[in-house]
């Protein structure tokens, strides 16, 4: 065998194996209600939200999204996702509500996303921070003229005056609430986690003072055929337990990350800070962390391999992942459908 075949041979081994031997436990199976699943996110993780609520409505009954617009508004395209769906403007205007309603109608009847009639039950909470010029308020405000389109009003909260930059919002933890800074976490005295889950479930005990369950670190990597990397995740993801779930029974709540804020750029910041753990531990809610990871150009090796470029650890709501990603085929939506078919497991 040529020497630096060889070399690259050994080398693929011993990084296997050290993975191997460094692997996060599995998620355990923990008995979850399938059919009581709700979602929220910021930024990118509240395109992923929205993207996971379209394509299974018949299961999830609810969303809470933070600085992120309609479904499928970049259509694809990483320039309109940078432009026309964060920043509109003259030259790079929002696409039309009623071309998005008429995509995902296209998309439910191929059986692509669940049928439309499944969104007219969700309960949807929006927000948009008036210092965030990141995302700016008319993308959330046609998030919710989208929304419009099958949801009633009743059913739909939008918090727009809080002077909040671009970030997961909370009542104590983070950045002053005018930032828009890592670990992208503002102060605000504002409890968005908490705020967003009483909206979803209806009324809730109160939060704990400290929480005191598990936050656990699992492999993410059986959820990926292809492995993580492939699809710009991490090797592991996060998950809060509390004591009482254990014994399965408890509902599940999907809380995504946005864009820098994956355990791999702030470690646990976002899932310790964000505000749902306390909520968690005393209203039987599982919440679970995915994780997507910073990844650009070819890898991973050796054969086969896939481009990604998604320098800053975002998750796919333009398409980086393939033609497929806002569809129940995606890889990253796949990847958090099998995690809760995971936790609905019987223990």
């Amino acid at each position: 065998m040529n020497r630096s075949l060889l070399v690259c041979w050994l080398s693929t081994v011993l990084l296997a194996v050290a993975r191997a031997v460094g692997a996060a436990p599995p998620l355990p199976a923990l008995g979850v209600d399938p059919s009581r699943i709700t979602v929220s996110g910021i930024s990118s993780g509240g395109y992923m939200a929205v993207q996971f609520h379209v394509v299974h409505s018949r299961v999830v009954r609810g969303v809470g999204v933070l600085a992120a617009g309609p479904f499928y508004c970049a259509q694809g395209s990483a320039w309109m996702a940078r432009y026309n769906c964060m920043q509109p403007g003259g030259w790079t205007p929002l696409p039309p509500v009623a071309v998005l309603i008429a995509a995902t109608e296209v998309m439910a009847g191929g059986g692509q996303v669940d049928p439309v009639e499944g969104l007219r039950s969700a309960r949807v909470w929006l927000f948009s921070g008036t210092r965030d010029d990141t995302v700016r308020p008319a993308v959330v405000e046609a998030l919710r003229d989208y929304y419009r389109h099958w949801v009633a009003d009743s059913q739909i909260a939008f918090v727009h005056d809080v002077p909040a930059g671009h970030a997961m919002v909370t009542t104590d933890a983070g950045n002053s609430c005018a930032v828009t800074a890592a670990p992208y976490i503002n102060d605000c005295d504002f409890d968005a986690a908490g705020a967003l889950l009483k909206h979803l479930y209806g009324p809730l005990s109160a939060s704990s003072a400290t929480p005191g369950g598990e936050l656990l670190h699992f492999d993410q990597r059986p959820f990926v055929p292809a492995g993580p990397y492939a699809i710009s995740m991490d090797d592991e993801g996060l998950v809060y337990i509390p004591l009482a779930c254990r014994a399965g029974g408890c509902r599940v709540h999907v809380a995504f990350h946005g864009c820098l804020q994956g355990r791999s750029q702030i470690g646990e910041q976002f899932a310790r800070e964000g505000g749902y753990n306390r909520w968690a531990d005393t209203n039987r809610l599982i919440v679970l962390y995915p994780q997507a990871i910073a990844r650009w150009g070819w890898g991973p090796w050796p054969w086969p391999t896939s481009f990604v470029y998604n320098p800053n650890g975002c998750w796919d709501w333009w398409g980086y992942t393939g033609a497929t990603y806002a569809t129940r085929y995606g890889p990253q939506v796949r990847a958090v459908d099998a995690m809760l078919e995971r936790l609905a497991a019987r223990p």
